[in-house]
């Protein structure tokens, strides 16, 4: 008699359901989904991301600085850069509250918009419309940061984290002030002075 082929070792045998795979939970079972990241995580990732944009804007408010024509927007952007030193301390004061270290991540969003306004100072230095360009870079930021504080102060909150929430919207609060205020230089003098004397670029 011929002997029977042996099976190939690990080959399922013809008409075999295959095996689900071990690290997914079977639905049916009753047993708790596998943890995952929660709102926690989330206002703890959105603290790295803004530790990480103010240090940025530390280093982009000096460039502005250095760059503003105007009096006025120069000293906007020296005072907002003291505020932005003291908004560090806040945050870290903020993963303090957490328990958790103070460390940043790299915030994909902060570096576009710093790029953005390095672009503005390459393309318009000495030219009227440099403030305008620099000005809307610089508020650019502060939308960006206002969007962000806002949404981590609203999480504090829904965490019963009254005190950091607090501590959040301290922040917010200097961020739509200084926001308020280029918007006010915009609209007094820094827009009408980026039309180099009421000229502009010839309209076709």
């Amino acid at each position: 008699m011929a002997a029977r082929p042996r099976k190939a070792r690990g080959a399922a045998s013809a008409g075999t359901a295959p095996v689900p795979p071990r690290c997914l939970p079977d639905p049916s079972s009753g047993a708790p989904p596998l943890p995952g990241p929660t709102l926690d995580d989330l206002l703890h990732d959105g603290l790295r991301d803004l530790l990480y944009a103010e240090r940025k804007a530390l280093q982009v408010l000096r460039k502005q600085a250095r760059a503003a024509a105007s009096p006025e927007l120069r000293q906007a952007f020296e005072t907002h850069r003291e505020e932005t030193q003291g908004q560090v301390e806040r945050l870290n004061q903020a993963f303090d509250m957490l328990g958790k270290r103070a460390r940043g991540k790299t915030c994909a969003a902060m570096d576009g918009l710093a790029e953005e306004g390095d672009e503005v100072l390459e393309s318009y230095a000495g030219s009227p419309a440099a403030d305008a360009g620099l000005l809307a870079a610089a508020q650019a930021i502060e939308h960006y940061e206002i969007a962000r504080y806002g949404t981590c102060a609203a999480w504090a909150e829904q965490l019963g984290q009254a005190d950091l929430a607090a501590l959040l919207r301290e922040t917010l609060a200097e961020e739509e002030r200084a926001d308020e205020l280029l918007s006010g230089l915009a609209e007094a003098a820094i827009n009408a002075a980026a039309e180099g004397g009421g000229g502009g670029r010839a309209r076709a």
